[in-house]
């Protein structure tokens, strides 16, 4: 999978004027929302827009940033975009310039020395690196914000709460089992809570007793994960995902439900079965209909993900609660 592009050249679609704000507006770039200074762009023109989650370095022209988003990662230090509310307008991400000569689509994300807002991870989910990614995709749907074209669409979609958790990948691939985080290949340990999963669940038992060469890819959640948003008693594995290697092609939502049942694991909460993006006529309400508790312990949920029905449908996206990006982001 390639490099999420955190800053791209887009044009502006509209500028638009916010209530009681004298020096602001809000500047609309694809699905997104982001507040900029009076006059500095116009409908039409090209910028760069740097999406949340981006981690800038310490420059001079960034410095307007240093009270609300200076952070330390590791050893750097820099500026993290997060969602914000600013005169009662939520604003995701910043624009800027584009450089001369760019054009519409260009990833400047390396020229810019941008890169992704990734906050320490506790002991007991990091790892040693075993060898190379297993030959499955990692699986990161894209914003809805970045792909507002496919409202048009007329697929049946079915939806699912996307849970605040980490990323977990466990894989048969002939004589190999291999379990992963998002990014890594792990070496086994059994202090690494990812392993501990897998051993405690019989994963690669089960999953060599089901046969063939297949992933199943899912969110880890509990004790040591991400604050534990959901109370539970114990670390937990819910599938979102599950893809045949020798076909290449992912299991559709009755397949991967079987599978999960079959294996003694969960799935991600399914919130709705024959979705179509016609009941949803902006980003804006899509977004909207992000909102809401978490099935598991009834916390602020962090979002939604769609993806088509049927196999070889590969077509998704996340739509990622405002609300709970304002209550959580820090």
């Amino acid at each position: 999978m390639s490099e999420r592009k955190l800053a791209t050249v887009r044009r502006v679609a509209v500028v638009d004027p916010i209530p009681g704000a004298d020096a602001i507006d809000v500047a609309t770039v694809t699905g997104w929302k982001v507040v900029i200074k009076k006059g500095e762009f116009r409908s039409g023109d090209l910028a760069v827009y740097c999406e949340i989650d981006s981690f800038l370095q310490v420059r001079p022209e960034y410095e307007f940033l240093r009270k609300s988003s200076f952070r330390k990662m590791g050893g750097l230090e820099g500026f993290r975009l997060k969602t914000v509310r600013l005169r009662g307008q939520v604003s995701q991400g910043l624009l800027l310039p584009a450089p001369p000569d760019a054009a519409e689509g260009d990833d400047v994300t390396e020229l810019l020395g941008i890169v992704k807002w990734d906050p320490p991870l506790p002991a007991s989910l990091g790892g040693r690196v075993r060898g190379p990614w297993p030959r499955v995709p990692k699986t990161d749907e894209e914003r809805i914000q970045n792909i507002p074209e496919i409202l048009g669409s007329d697929l049946t979609f079915y939806v699912t709460e996307k849970l605040d958790g980490s990323s977990a990948t466990y894989v048969i691939d002939r004589d190999d089992f291999f379990v992963c985080s998002r990014n890594l290949n792990l070496a086994e340990d059994p202090e690494n809570t990812f392993w501990q999963v897998a051993r405690e669940r019989g994963l690669e038992e089960r999953m060599r007793a089901h046969g063939g060469n297949f992933a199943i890819q899912g969110e880890l959640i509990g004790p040591g994960v991400q604050g534990n948003r959901y109370k539970l008693p114990k670390v937990e594995v819910r599938l979102f995902a599950a893809y045949e290697l020798d076909r290449a092609d992912y299991l559709d939502w009755d397949a991967l439900s079987a599978l999960a049942a079959e294996l003694g694991v969960g799935t991600v909460p399914l919130v709705r079965r024959g979705a179509r993006l016609a009941d949803f006529p902006s980003v804006e309400h899509l977004l909207a209909d992000a909102d809401g508790p978490s099935a598991i312990g009834g916390s602020p949920r962090e979002g939604l993900v769609w993806r088509a029905e049927g196999t070889g449908q590969k077509i998704g996206f996340k739509a990622i609660s405002n609300a709970f990006l304002l209550a959580t982001d820090s």
